[in-house]
């Protein structure tokens, strides 16, 4: 029960927190989820010791995560006070020595950074950016970019982004009906591909009412 208790609120604490804590760390965030993990293992180790003792200090330290958020949204100087700013590593197609060091960002990092985001040649390379968050943004020359759809003056279509209206079998009715199509017209569309709703492993729609379907496989 203590166990099920601290996983339930610490499960609670880090969904207010809200998503880009979850999928990223900035430095105060580090050092929260660092004192958590140390504070909900003692009531778990220690059946003797009372769980508010455990529960008390996280929910101090939660709420003092969301006042630093809160404060840092609201005040320039607090926020890059607390999470600093971006570092400007190459301007230019000139790699700023002083900057690098600066951020103990050695050349074998940089290196691995461009091959990750597939760029190749560093002479291609206008501007590159050392994010808050440990990442490195890479900005082609204009000339070294790949072309889009307008500078080869093919026409675009809105699509906007697919809507999932059955996962697995199972009929999302919300996500169809901000999609502006009703059951009918989810049943027309089955009949079109030969499949019940339960045969349906994913089926989605978007904007321009391009849909996807793909059935479940078979077990054999």
């Amino acid at each position: 029960m203590r166990t099920l208790i601290l996983y339930f609120s610490l499960l609670l604490f880090l969904r207010l927190l809200g998503k880009r804590q979850l999928g990223e760390m900035e430095l105060s965030e580090f050092l929260v989820a660092s004192l958590i993990a140390d504070l909900a293992a003692n009531p778990l180790q220690d059946i003797g010791m009372p769980m508010l003792n455990g529960i008390i200090p996280i929910v101090t330290l939660f709420c003092c995560e969301m006042l630093i958020s809160t404060l840092s949204m609201r005040s320039v100087r607090l926020r890059a006070f607390l999470f600093g700013k971006p570092s400007l590593l190459i301007f230019h197609g000139r790699i700023d020595q002083r900057e690098m060091r600066q951020n103990r960002f050695t050349l074998d990092e940089l290196m691995q950074e461009m091959r990750s985001q597939g760029v190749r040649d560093l002479s291609t390379v206008e501007y590159a950016f050392l994010e808050t968050s440990g990442k490195l943004s890479i900005l082609l020359y204009p000339n070294e970019q790949p072309p889009s759809a307008g500078d080869l003056n093919v026409p675009k279509r809105i699509t906007g982004f697919p809507r999932i209206l059955v996962s697995d079998g199972r009929l999302i009715r919300e996500n169809l009906i901000k999609s502006g199509h009703d059951e009918r017209w989810l049943a027309k569309q089955l009949v079109l591909r030969g499949c019940e709703l339960g045969e349906v492993f994913l089926l989605t729609v978007d904007d321009a009412s391009q849909v996807y379907c793909a059935k479940k496989e078979r077990n054999t």
